[in-house]
């Protein structure tokens, strides 16, 4: 056992050596000359996919010092009360508050909850935002001198003129005139709270939302987060005897709802979310902050094709112009477009479309937000699934596309124990089509043409929703924009992905089956100088290339004679499927040929409330569908973005899978004998018609294996499709087509 002597002779080194760094450190570290470069005005840049600029936009334009005597003392004591109680008293540092920075740093978590607003105000001023063991100690030494150097209130003028507030505000005057249109001196109690909270993370407290940045930061949830910290700091400043009891009780009595966000200068058009869109892409793909981005200096290069980010704006306006008149139709008020196109092999978002403009008060990217259902362009996955994995009857062998489903309306879906799926009082489920059509059981590959869905809500169930699931998570579509639940309905398109991701999806069936995650920024340099993480995202086999192929030769035929006929125009070989929603809240388009993939989309919405309106009666049609607006906006762009390409065609695909009908069709199946030819075609008889709504003859269909009999009802019936048509009022996407759409049931599952 060592001797106490040597124990007291240790402890007493060590803390004086702990003593003697200490000084050391102070000693050698000076508070800097001049402000840090990245508390000045500086821009940044985004340049096109060819090089050249696209805008410059940054801090410089939005920052404005005042003196403190112009910083209402409501303001001074709300981050006070809010952040260091102990400011007029303390020496400017938390050794604790440093501790506990220190040992999270150690751990490699998160090192906030270390700060005074002296460090804060160092930190701001005179050193980066890097969370480093060094910039911590810096921050400590500079801090200790710094008060020594310059009074409390020179401080707190400092730190209040170098916060960040969000929407590029830095400074009190600029935040003030941002978000209330009113010089900093102005502002009421209430106000200086608001702005007090917005120093928690204006991300997550700008009522405005910032969900282009993360869907945590919704209008709805940024507002409640805002409206819990305002209250606490007001109470804050309450119990530290700051606010009188009449002035907090008037402070507290209203939420000052700030002003709508403004435009920048320059981010008019869709300038604003390509900016946006490449702005949260680097913010993502790097260890920068916003706050650190929005300060300025960074040189960004993006995937952007200027001529086709203007033919897609072009496109949208065009149909609009030609299908809307909201001055005259109220149901045409409020309708929006989304939009994005991508390059398959690649990943590369060329063009998107995110709105109406910044400019005219719509600041939500709708080329990047999800919260709109995608209704049957779901379908392609659930037989891509279908097709490598089959059902739980088949061992593993995958589907045929000509593999017969019940197409019927009103279809009792059954689950895998033969056993049929409930609603809540115990009475049977029944998924339906948007009309009572007769189908029988159909290929798969005819319910693909014509949008039926009873067909894939029982595939689904058969071939697992789990497993449908991972197709569209390894064909790039988000974890997190998919439903949870994952009921019959999933098979329909319940699940709300942004736009680019829809393009992305489908740009993996046009590389055979290669998946390359969306990305918007090729390189980022930061005063000159790279920042790392910027290379192309890796590709990977999402699917056999097989099934890839299948599914596309598939939607081919959905173009060539089904709902998405109006694409036919484009002039070349395209593959897409078109899908409308419950209460016909959504519709869209999603297609490809190898060298984009474009998605559409096209919603109402309340602008209050944020919540999806019917379009029912839109455009002055009963309603509207994917294959009509969308498909429309979808081929006007293709036109203009492959004009002078070459029509390159799709891989041929090879037969794949067993014909494995549902339980209950019509047996035996005959097993084809025909190999598949690179033209798919179905019965003409079955193509829809603009006038007349689709009568499929009761003789074979030819498809991609051959010809099989489309036979059969739910009860067996006597083989064939009816030969009678549906009523001419029933209405389809292609101007009174059937499309056999469901209304969803119980679970509320989109329709085609």
């Amino acid at each position: 056992m060592p001797s106490w002597k040597l124990v007291s002779g240790l402890c007493i080194g060590f803390f004086g050596s702990l003593v003697a760094v200490a000084g050391i450190g102070y000693a050698m570290v000076g508070v800097p000359n001049e402000e840090n470069a990245a508390a000045l005005s500086q821009n940044n840049v985004y340049y096109w996919a060819n090089g050249k600029q696209m805008i410059a936009t940054g801090s410089g334009q939005n920052r404005q010092n005042v003196t403190i005597d112009r910083i209402p003392e409501a303001m001074q004591q709300a981050v006070i009360s809010a952040e260091n109680k102990s400011f007029y008293q303390d020496s400017g540092v938390d050794p604790m508050g440093i501790a506990r920075a220190l040992a999270n740093m150690a751990r490699g978590g998160d090192t906030q909850g270390g700060s005074t607003i002296t460090q804060q105000f160092v930190k701001n001023t005179y050193l980066s935002q890097d969370q480093t063991v060094t910039r911590k100690f810096k921050e400590m030494f500079i801090s200790i001198k710094v008060g020594t150097k310059l009074s409390k209130d020179e401080i707190l003028q400092g730190y209040l003129n170098t916060s960040y507030y969000g929407r590029g505000a830095y400074g009190i005057q600029a935040a003030a005139q941002t978000y209330y249109g009113k010089d900093a001196v102005k502002l009421e109690p209430s106000e200086c709270a608001f702005l007090a909270a917005l120093l928690k993370g204006p991300t997550y407290y700008d009522p405005a939302g910032n969900e282009s940045l993360d869907t945590a930061a919704s209008a709805d949830a940024n507002e409640k987060r805002s409206k819990e910290r305002w209250g606490w700091i007001l109470e804050q400043m309450h119990n530290d005897k700051k606010l009188s009891d009449a002035a907090y009780q008037k402070a507290i009595s209203r939420y000052p709802m700030p002003d709508d966000r403004k435009a920048a200068k320059g981010m008019s058009g869709q300038i604003g979310y390509l900016a946006d869109t490449a702005k949260k892409y680097v913010l993502n793909n790097s260890n920068i902050t916003e706050k650190q981005f929005d300060q300025g200096g960074y040189q960004i290069k993006t995937t952007f094709d200027k001529a086709k980010v203007d033919a897609l704006a072009k496109a949208v306006k065009k149909v609009e112009k030609q299908k809307l008149d909201p001055d005259k139709r109220e149901l045409d008020k409020h309708v929006q477009f989304g939009a994005a196109s991508v390059k398959p092999k690649d990943g590369a978002i060329v063009a998107l479309y995110g709105g109406a403009g910044y400019e005219n008060g719509h600041f939500n990217n709708n080329a990047d937000t999800s919260g709109v259902p995608v209704g049957s362009t779901w379908k392609p996955f659930v037989l891509a699934a279908a097709m490598e994995h089959g059902t739980y009857r088949s061992d593993g062998v995958g589907l045929s596309p000509l593999s017969k489903y019940n197409g019927n309306d009103d279809l009792k879906v059954r689950k895998p124990d033969g056993s049929y799926y409930l609603r809540k009082d115990n009475s049977i489920f029944r998924q339906q089509n948007e009309t009572d059509y007769p189908w029988g059981y159909i290929p798969l590959r005819k319910a693909m043409e014509q949008s039926v869905n009873t067909p894939f809500v029982q595939l689904g169930v058969d071939v697992g929703m789990a497993r449908v699931r991972e197709m569209a998570k390894q064909s790039g579509i988000l974890d997190q924009s998919m439903v949870q639940e994952l009921n019959p309905s999933f098979a329909l398109g319940t699940s709300t992905p942004s736009a680019i991701r829809m393009a992305d999806a489908y740009a993996t069936f046009a590389a055979s089956g290669k998946q390359a995650a969306p990305y918007s920024v090729t390189s980022v340099k930061f005063n000159g100088q790279e920042v790392p993480g910027f290379e192309k995202p890796r590709i990977t086999q999402a699917m056999p290339e097989n099934v890839a192929n299948n599914v596309t030769n598939v939607l081919e035929n959905v173009i060539e004679n089904g709902t998405g006929k109006n694409a036919l125009s484009l002039g070349r070989t395209a593959a897409g499927k078109t899908g409308t929603t419950d209460e016909n809240k959504s519709a869209w388009f999603v297609g490809y040929t190898q060298q984009l993939s474009t998605s559409v989309a096209m919603f109402r919405e309340d602008p209050k409330s944020a919540k999806l309106l019917s379009m029912n009666g839109t455009a002055g049609e009963k309603s509207i569908h994917g294959g009509d607006v969308p498909t429309l906006v979808w081929t006007e762009f293709m036109k203009a973005a492959l004009k002078g390409e070459t029509d390159l065609g799709f891989p041929k695909p090879e037969k794949i899978g067993a014909i494995q009908d549902e339980v209950g069709a019509p047996s035996p199946t005959p097993t084809p004998s025909a190999e598949p030819s690179e033209t798919v075609t179905e019965s003409p008889s079955a193509t829809p018609s603009d006038s007349s709504t689709p009568s499929p003859s009761p003789t074979d269909t030819c498809g991609f294996f051959g010809c099989e009999d489309d036979g059969g009802t739910e009860n067996g019936g006597t083989g064939g499709e009816p030969s009678t048509s549906p009523s001419p009022t029933d209405t389809g996407e292609n101007g009174g087509n059937s499309r056999g759409n469901g209304n969803g049931g119980i679970f509320g599952g989109p329709t085609g």
